[in-house]
């Protein structure tokens, strides 16, 4: 993982204390010479702001901090992150000396698989805008096609603005966002929507980001297809799928949360149960895990129920390499999330 500590390191050290520029924001006029005194190029090149306590008040380190403690490897994205969370420290900043600059877009596009992060990693982003003074309120809207588009005529354009109604102040994000375009049906109401987006997007980015997601392939087909809204878009983040020995560290995370863990035989069987389902259809990353785990859990307390008698604590605690090997994956190649859908 990335010590998200970093992002103090990457920006240089103020001084002690935040000094504001004691100009006021504008030009002015000076009674004495009834010249005009530019707050920017009037103030002292010695008026500085301190890095440390814009981190300190907005508490954001404390945010990437627990990106990093709960996203497994993803380390282009955390330094994507890191950076954005760095250009907003820096315009708050400028901000208080005066320097103003236009607010920079902040609008993404997520591509990846399911289960890789992508749905944390909006809600950290949400938290960061917020405590950075981006955004009112920081919260986060996840919508899909069925929240904006309508399915008759004049029905999308009240949807689509109650969504971003609910959305402003926070993050809006849009998951398998292609699925707003459909090219092939000349009827389809997702263009209105698209419309609708792309003006708010524009004119009130100030306190609104949007963040598209889907996988890599059909949102790079959108955009050609969306021009308006690819030039929109200043970030692209990829969100890779996460190899064996990233997984194995996610279900040994996800089992420490909850006060488990597998035994060393355990962990052997979960490695190779892995192994099995990762190359599979619909498998999804951490998500699949997670069910994974939650299988083991039922197995586990089944077995200590027909056990009987006194447990130890050390049994609660523990996922035996019986409480994975039992799954159909090992005898039928299907995982028991999969084995119904398959055989319909």
């Amino acid at each position: 993982m990335i010590p998200m500590d970093e992002l103090s390191k990457d920006l240089a050290h103020g001084s002690v204390g935040a000094i504001v520029c004691p100009y006021p924001a504008g030009a002015s006029q000076s009674k004495e010479s009834g010249s005009i005194v530019d707050p920017v190029l009037d103030c002292p090149d010695e008026v500085s702001a301190d890095i440390s306590a814009v981190l300190h008040e907005s508490q954001v380190m404390e945010v990437l901090q627990k990106l990093d403690e709960e996203l497994v490897g993803l380390t282009s994205v955390k330094t994507r992150i890191r950076e954005i969370a760095a250009l907003l420290v820096v315009d708050r900043m400028r901000r208080s000396l005066a320097l103003t600059a236009r607010p920079p877009s902040l609008h993404m596009s997520f591509t990846g698989g399911p289960g890789t992060g992508k749905t944390t990693v909006a809600m950290r982003m949400a938290t960061i805008l917020h405590r950075l003074g981006y955004v009112r309120k920081g919260h986060l809207v996840a919508v899909t096609r069925d929240d904006l588009v309508g399915q008759y005529i004049g029905h999308t354009a009240p949807k689509t603005k109650e969504v971003l109604k609910r959305a402003m102040g926070g993050v809006l994000f849009i998951d398998e966002a292609y699925y707003l375009y459909r090219q092939e049906n000349e009827r389809d109401y997702g263009q209105e929507a698209i419309e609708i987006l792309l003006q708010v997007m524009e004119n009130q980015r100030e306190d609104l980001v949007v963040i598209l997601a889907g996988y890599k392939d059909r949102m790079e087909t959108f955009f050609q297809s969306n021009p308006g809204v690819s030039s929109r878009v200043a970030h692209h983040l990829d969100f890779p799928d996460y190899l064996l020995n990233e997984l194995l560290a996610i279900a040994q995370l996800m089992l420490a949360e909850q006060m488990y863990r597998f035994s060393p035989e355990a962990l052997k069987a979960f490695e190779a149960y892995l192994k099995r389902h990762m190359h599979m259809p619909r498998f999804s990353n951490a998500r699949s895990v997670r069910n994974a785990i939650d299988r083991a859990r039922l197995r586990q307390a089944n077995r200590l129920v027909a056990k009987g008698g006194r447990i130890s604590k050390t049994d609660l605690m523990t996922i035996e390499a019986e409480d994975i090997l039992v799954s159909r994956i090992f005898t039928e190649y299907v995982p028991d999330d999969e084995q119904q859908s398959d055989r319909s």
